[in-house]
């Protein structure tokens, strides 16, 4: 698929498409033809793969196709996502797909537009194609941001299985080492029930795929499987979570009966958890004007909101994530938001973004991902 690949290094996001990193010893920007998060992926430092851009990349001058994990390549460049569906389906690479051809791209179908059209006979079979960057050890779910139009697709296939077509979507796994996967409801728990509900209607398929340096076109890929009972489980608006604030610069705040606490200037990490409206919570913890009720309601006043991350579960891991944490800050503050358990603390600090910090985001892996591979 690419007759030039460059290798650089990664040194920042500038924004959704467009990053700055680093080869031949000078700083250069490059598109990424990839909107999704992709926090677990792209460190400073990490290998990038890049080719020369065309049409609207010139801007940049370079692509980014590739990123690598582990040792390992990973696929980016989305919009061979198409190509690398269909000349699966043609190998006949993918069980489910078996005795199906692909008839036509970019297909109009009621409201929406999808990806391919397959045939087999008299027989037509409309498939969307989705691709997964992100992953833990055994684990891949999808999507890694909030996708109203990927849920609104499902919902569409849904509509037109009513109507006598066979539909379904296809998650191509840029990570060979993956065995199972799931539908982040930890990032988007709407996507995730209506992935559930309609999956009697809907033929969800996930595969593996083992990507080279080269990027040439695998011949084969591995099938993933799909854990309904866990999904089914897991998939509430309960557990516990990470919200991340910055301070500007160092200064005392009063925290209700704690009085008056000294903070340094840094990146604040809050481990909390809901019984229920999980969702909820944490769109009371990015308000600044509210009644104050828990420790973090009167820092959050004084701090800039940063991140919000939801680890939904079915068990209660409020204690163990926090203990976690502790592991890799730089300090907490004692007694702070752990007033009802015997924790030391619930409020941990760091100097460097924990975003941009592999130990930080591989504990978030392990507590959204990991952990339910061990199940």
């Amino acid at each position: 698929m690419y007759p030039e690949i460059i290798e650089a290094r990664f040194q920042s996001r500038i924004n959704r498409f467009v990053v700055l990193c680093e080869f031949d010893g000078a700083s250069r920007l490059a598109h990424l033809p990839n909107p999704g998060r992709m926090w677990e992926l792209l460190f400073p430092g990490t290998l990038l793969y890049l080719v020369p851009s065309a049409g609207k990349a010139k801007k940049t001058g370079f692509k980014v196709i590739g990123i690598e994990r582990e040792g390992v390549p990973v696929m980016l460049d989305t919009h061979y996502s198409n190509l690398v569906a269909e000349t699966l389906i043609d190998r006949q690479c993918i069980p489910q797909l078996a005795g199906w051809r692909v008839l036509r791209r970019e297909v109009p179908f009621g409201h929406s537009r999808f990806d391919l059209l397959l045939g087999k006979g008299e027989e037509q079979f409309i498939l969307e194609v989705k691709s997964c960057t992100l992953f833990g050890k055994n684990l891949a779910m999808f999507p890694d941001a909030v996708t109203e139009r990927g849920r609104r697709h499902m919902q569409e296939l849904a509509r037109l299985a009513d109507e006598g077509y066979r539909v379904g979507v296809l998650f191509l796994v840029q990570w060979d080492r993956a065995a199972y996967f799931l539908p982040d409801y930890h990032t988007d728990l709407e996507f995730a029930r209506t992935f559930l509900s309609l999956h009697h209607k809907v033929m969800f398929m996930a595969v593996a795929i083992n990507w080279q340096k080269d990027f040439a076109l695998p011949g084969q890929v591995r099938s993933l499987t799909i854990p309904w009972d866990m999904l089914e489980q897991e998939v509430r608006d309960s557990g516990c979570y990470l919200f991340v604030i910055r301070l500007l610069a160092d200064r005392d705040i009063l925290i209700g009966s704690k009085g008056l606490v000294r903070f340094k200037q840094g990146y604040y990490i809050y481990v909390g958890s809901a019984k229920a409206n999980l969702a909820k919570r944490l769109a009371r913890h990015q308000r600044k004007r509210k009644k104050y009720h828990w420790h973090i309601d009167y820092l959050r006043e004084h701090s800039e909101f940063h991140a919000a991350i939801p680890i939904r579960s079915s068990e209660n891991l409020e204690h163990d994530l926090a203990k976690a944490i502790s592991g890799i800050a730089d300090w907490q503050v004692e007694g702070f938001g752990c007033s009802d358990c015997h924790c030391a603390s619930h409020l941990f600090g760091m100097v460097q973004d924990p975003l941009h910090l592999p130990p930080f985001m591989k504990l978030v892996q392990y507590f959204r991902m990991d952990r339910l591979t061990e199940e």
